[in-house]
């Protein structure tokens, strides 16, 4: 049995499909798992786990995450990774916190680094505050999240409520001072370390000084760079990624995220798509038929799309009248279904905005293994699942308002999977 170099571990479904992406940027094999896997099997050098537990009960992520590990480590990986959101999606317990502490306990490593910036997405942390794009995490979309507001743009101050051990900052001045200086603050720290990162090369001097870490946490930029690291240093045997299997037609864009990217990316793609809308107050009356009756009625080359993607005040008022946990439910189960649908119907290529979307429609086609294929956008590629199926998990805030139509372009004769 082939041995994994790499694990890592994402709290979320589209934040392993952005890791994923990343490393097979790299040029590494790279497989993505739908949760954890059971028994042996034949494993990548680069093994993402993906599970969903951004929102889960504490208790319970850690239980999972700690699974993953065990996994993982039983298939020869020794250099892990926490994979967690660019915008450090969480509520004031966790789960990022508690997840990283038993990670850290359960490889007993005193210190680990969390990384969160990814500057080719917007994403960037100075002096340990985060920014989307030029505004603060405070004051950018992710404040009005529906699951998890963020109301704090420091890190070390939204991660030491949840960690019991001590919280530090690498910061900016540290970093652009070179890799020896943040070698040296790290060999000396404790916990969990903050680090700043504003642009690409920050991003390769953290990488360069934490390759030995048993474990680092962060968004998916960082992890970027290790395989090329690693390869320099000798420490990672030649591999090579794999050609991308042939694709069925047939296309579908579902999505459940209400973020300000997705929101212009569902009216962009209305434009030349037929579109339904789902509502969770109806949904709630036993609304699913309707919806099914008219994917039914979509001949499978059009471009289609099933959204329950809305402005604020109307998530917040289905959130007042069904409860915040029954209304993403609601929008979840009906996605899911939706999407055995399609599979059913004969659709091969599929787009899923939306982190717990992404979840409920993978769990739903009993996807448990994916290739990763080429990127869509920074951070999102074409995942495939066998038979002809091809998959891509957008998170919310990821791509442009063209999103969708790129992604069908790309699997079109002559696109650039098609083509490979």
């Amino acid at each position: 049995m082939a041995a994994a170099f790499f694990g890592a571990i994402a709290d979320d479904f589209t934040g392993a499909s952005d890791l994923a992406a990343m490393l097979s940027r790299a040029g590494v094999p790279v497989t993505l798992r739908i949760g954890v896997p059971v028994g042996d099997e034949e494993a990548s050098a680069f093994e993402v786990i993906a599970l969903k537990i951004r929102t889960a009960p504490v208790e319970d992520a850690v239980h999972e995450a700690r699974a993953a590990l065990r996994w993982l480590r039983d298939q020869g990986a020794r250099r892990v990774f926490w994979k967690y959101c660019s915008t450090f999606d969480s509520t004031t317990r966790g789960n990022i916190g508690p997840v990283a502490d038993a990670l850290m306990s359960d490889l007993r490593t005193d210190v680990t680094i969390h990384c969160p910036a990814f500057p080719e997405n917007g994403r960037r942390v100075f002096m340990g505050r985060l920014f989307v794009g030029d505004l603060p995490l405070d004051e950018s979309p992710m404040k009005d999240h529906p699951l998890t507001p963020m109301r704090d743009a420091s890190v070390p101050r939204l991660l030491r409520p949840q960690v019991k051990r001590d919280v530090g900052l690498v910061a900016f001045p540290t970093v652009r001072a070179g890799v020896d200086a943040v070698s040296a603050t790290l060999s000396d720290a404790r916990g969990h370390m903050v680090v700043d990162s504003v642009e690409d090369t920050d991003l390769s001097t953290l990488a360069q000084a934490a390759q030995d870490m048993a474990l680092i946490c962060g968004g998916s930029a960082i992890a970027e760079r290790l395989p090329k690291i690693w390869r320099a240093g000798g420490a990672l045997p030649h591999t090579a990624a794999e050609p991308m299997p042939p694709v069925r037609g047939g296309r579908i864009v579902l999505s459940g995220s209400c973020s300000a990217m997705t929101r212009a990316q569902v009216g962009s793609y209305l434009r030349q798509a037929n579109g339904y809308r789902l509502d969770p107050q109806e949904l709630s009356k036993g609304g699913l038929a309707d919806a099914r009756a008219w994917l039914v009625a979509q001949p499978a080359e059009a471009h289609k799309i099933i959204f329950a993607t809305a402005e604020p005040k109307a998530v917040q008022a289905a959130q007042d009248a069904l409860g915040v946990a029954r209304a993403g439910a609601l929008v979840e189960d009906a996605l899911a279904q939706l999407a055995r649908d399609a599979i059913d119907r004969g659709i091969g290529q599929i787009v899923v905005a939306g982190g717990e979307t992404s979840g409920a429609v993978t769990r739903a086609l009993q996807v448990d293994r994916l290739r990763v294929g080429p990127e869509i956008a920074p951070g999102v590629p074409w995942c495939f699942a066998g038979d002809g199926v091809a998959i891509a998990l957008k998170s919310g805030n990821f791509g442009t308002e063209t999103f969708f139509a790129e992604a069908f372009e790309m699997l079109e004769p002559g696109g650039s999977v098609a083509a490979r």
